[in-house]
């Protein structure tokens, strides 16, 4: 019998892997791999041994840039990654991918894919731009092929000049983990789960409402958001703001939008959520005026439960919401446009009924979390055959880690 080819994922983070890998690496462990999940080590990282039935290991790394410990954090990659003698390294997030290049380009490591998730340094300037171009020289420089999360994000890189259009790819639409939309269906929630999830967010009955989920910080537009927000209180009074999310120090939104976000009345923050389903079934519309995305989850999230979008013109964004189709794109950091495009949809229920439905229709369809996987699977298979190595025995059937 054929030795099973060894894929090795590393993350900084296990939450990340945990949530953005959902069921992939069970799936690869299914259909033929030896599968080791590395991250920062966490009861997260249990969870995903339990969940995904793979092997897994703790290497602590940081998401800053801390020289002396990352240097440490190399070490014990190379070290790991040198006794697991991997064919594939598949590395995301971005110090993950630049210790997890490095280590496995060191090694000689067949295949070592750099799962590209954004660009940091699209908002920044200077010196921290500078730094953060070179991590991604660097990085992209030890991986054998850049898989960029959508179509936006490799065209942005390759014009950036970090990897030339050959080297930077994307797997079928993007979102190469795909979407579970089962758990975003209309119905999952009964209507009474719906009424007593907005009375214990103290939401009247019948008031409309603006969502957003992620991170409050400045880079997801949360300055416009809150203009906009009490632009449109004075056209519809009763309009309700649901932030899903919390308050980080990296890129910290001002402190005067820090306090009305904090103290007015008509918003409600949720704090941090491991799971936003049961949320996107009290919205309206999803405001997601981020500066910057790979192929941003949320939205398709949104569009699963049949809610549509209003996002702005940026890297990543148009590739998950379809202007006109599943729900409407501005121009970047035009807070006049984002209320006008959520007035619109707070107001016209056919055209929120529309735009739900065909996002739904799209999440279903384009991005079945199988289908992602099996081309991820097709991948790696051309990717190891271009080097020589032998893919993973499909006729074999499934088998244990």
């Amino acid at each position: 019998m054929t030795a099973r080819p060894r894929l090795v994922s590393i993350t900084t983070h296990p939450m990340t892997t945990r949530l953005l890998l959902r069921g992939q690496l069970a799936f690869m462990r299914e259909h033929g791999f030896d599968v080791t999940a590395i991250a920062s080590p966490g009861p997260e990282l249990d969870d995903v041994a339990r969940d995904e039935g793979v092997a897994t290991i703790g290497v602590p790394m940081s998401r800053e840039l801390t020289p002396v410990a990352d240097l440490v954090s190399l070490a014990r990659l190379y070290a790991q990654l040198h006794r697991i003698r991997p064919h594939i390294v598949h590395a995301g997030t971005p110090k993950a991918a630049l210790l997890g290049m490095l280590a496995a380009w060191a090694l000689g490591v067949p295949v070592r894919i750099y799962n590209l998730k954004g660009l940091r340094l699209e908002t920044l300037t200077g010196v921290r731009y500078q730094v953060l171009a070179l991590v991604e020289r660097i990085t992209s420089g030890c991986a054998t092929w850049v898989l960029c999360e959508g179509p936006g994000l490799r065209d942005e890189y390759v014009a950036r000049g970090f990897a030339s259009a050959t080297k930077a790819g994307v797997i079928g639409p993007g979102l190469p983990n795909g979407l579970d939309a089962s758990r975003f269906e209309k119905g999952v929630y009964s209507e009474a789960q719906v009424a007593e999830q907005r009375r214990s967010l103290g939401i009247p009955a019948g008031a409309p409402i603006i969502g957003f989920v992620g991170r409050f910080v400045r880079d997801k537009g949360m300055i416009e958001l809150c203009d906009a927000f009490e632009a449109i209180l004075q056209r519809l009074p009763q309009v309700w703001l649901l932030l899903v999310g919390d308050f980080e120090r990296g890129d910290p939104v001002p402190p005067e939008y820090v306090a009305k976000l904090q103290q007015h009345p008509q918003i409600v923050r949720t704090g941090y959520v491991a799971n936003a389903a049961p949320f996107y079934p009290l919205m309206d519309v999803l405001a997601f005026p981020s500066y910057r995305e790979g192929f941003p989850n949320v939205p398709m999230e949104a569009a699963a439960a049949e809610v549509p979008t209003v996002g702005y013109r940026a890297t990543g964004i148009p590739d998950a919401v379809l202007d006109g189709v599943t729900g409407t794109i501005v121009e970047r950091g035009d807070a006049k446009a984002l209320e006008a495009a959520l007035f619109r949809y707070l107001t016209d229920p056919d055209l929120r009924q529309r735009h739900g439905a065909a996002g739904r229709r799209r999440a279903t369809t384009e991005f079945r979390r199988e289908a992602m996987w099996e081309r991820t699977l097709a991948e790696y298979g051309r990717q190891l055959a271009e080097r020589g190595v032998p893919g993973p025995d499909l006729e074999a059937g499934s088998g244990g880690a």
